[in-house]
């Protein structure tokens, strides 16, 4: 499993004046850079480093992506 199968979100941090990374897959990690972009790359980059140590150490890699679990709501016609 690679790093592309995670549900990643890029939001502002106000707290740290930067874009902060996140992966709903992995909550206790995240990334901070004064772009969006870099914040996507590293937090992109974090989750394979922890991926490659998990397997490394034989830990149960997540396999169920968070947009299997979410509700749709349709809109308003």
């Amino acid at each position: 499993m690679t790093q592309d199968h995670f549900t990643y979100r890029v939001t502002w941090s106000p707290e740290d004046g930067e874009h902060v990374g996140l992966c709903a897959e992995f909550p206790s990690l995240s990334w901070l850079d004064a772009t969006p972009e870099g914040a996507l790359a590293g937090i992109r980059n974090l989750v394979a480093e922890a991926l490659r140590d998990m397997e490394v150490s034989g830990e149960t890699v997540p396999d169920s992506p968070s947009w299997r679990h979410a509700v749709r709501i349709p809109s308003a016609c």
